[in-house]
């Protein structure tokens, strides 16, 4: 059995910090580096993906919603010719950080709000479809098993991946718990490896509501903004190396 671990990082701005991107690329085998949009300044991004370069860790694009003031967490109703604008704006600014760094955009994942829009909002799907044909018809799509993002995508002729969550809360219908929601992030380090190791050999998980839910996925995600993300990032690992699960980058 092989898994890939992605983590989000590239998101501290100016002389705000967020998270510890060196701790969690260390763990890692792929990156969902910040655009600008909703987190990272250039300095941040060329710095992350050096260090991601020089780890052989995988660098994604996380295209978001245009929307620093409430890091991407918010809808927003963005028409579709100007989504897919800001999508292509997006990887193409990563793009030119990443090869200064040496290494180059394999993927591509959305970020926050835009994220669970995209699950069933078909025309933000298409838009963020659109762009990422336009920019390279062979990039993968990362995204949630089921949502119309992959779904146009694969009709699209896109490699599409899809992913679970770590530290993230299931509903029966196999989406994520909101955030503003009691218990839709998971913080135990012990509880999340459990999960993660049960998601990679048995495709499962249970919902926060107590229901059996089957998750297929290539990747697994560990929020890099969650407090001692790090540390749950290592105990999946080795829980995952334990179960003779071997961590590899699907880009590679």
């Amino acid at each position: 059995m092989e898994i890939d671990l992605n983590a989000d990082v590239g998101e501290s701005f100016g002389q705000w910090t967020l998270g510890d991107d060196e701790a969690i690329l260390d763990v890692v085998t792929s990156a969902n580096v910040a655009c600008g949009f909703h987190a990272g300044d250039p300095l941040t991004l060329l710095t992350t993906c050096r260090y991601a370069a020089s780890r052989g860790v995988s660098v994604g694009a996380q295209v978001s919603y245009n929307d620093l003031a409430g890091f991407g967490r918010r809808f927003i109703d963005v028409p579709a010719d100007v989504l897919a604008a800001e999508v292509v704006y997006q990887l193409g600014a990563l793009a030119g950080v990443a090869r200064a760094a040496g290494t180059r955009v394999a993927y591509v994942k959305p970020h926050g709000a835009l994220y669970n829009a995209v699950v069933h909002h078909e025309a933000q799907a298409k838009a963020v479809v659109e762009a990422v044909l336009a920019y390279d018809d062979q990039l993968p799509v990362l995204g949630l098993p089921g949502s119309l993002l992959l779904e146009a995508a694969e009709a699209a002729g896109l490699p599409v991946v899809a992913e679970a969550f770590a530290d993230r809360a299931y509903t029966r219908e196999g989406r994520l718990v909101p955030r503003s929601e009691p218990g839709a992030v998971i913080h135990d380090a012990d509880s999340v490896a459990a999960r993660v190791v049960r998601i990679v050999t048995e495709g499962k998980v249970t919902s926060v509501d107590g229901h059996e839910v089957a998750v297929g996925a290539a990747s697994v995600c560990i929020h890099g903004d969650t407090p001692s993300a790090q540390v749950l990032a290592r105990g999946v690992r080795a829980a995952l190396e334990a179960a003779g699960v071997t961590i590899r980058s699907f880009t590679r």
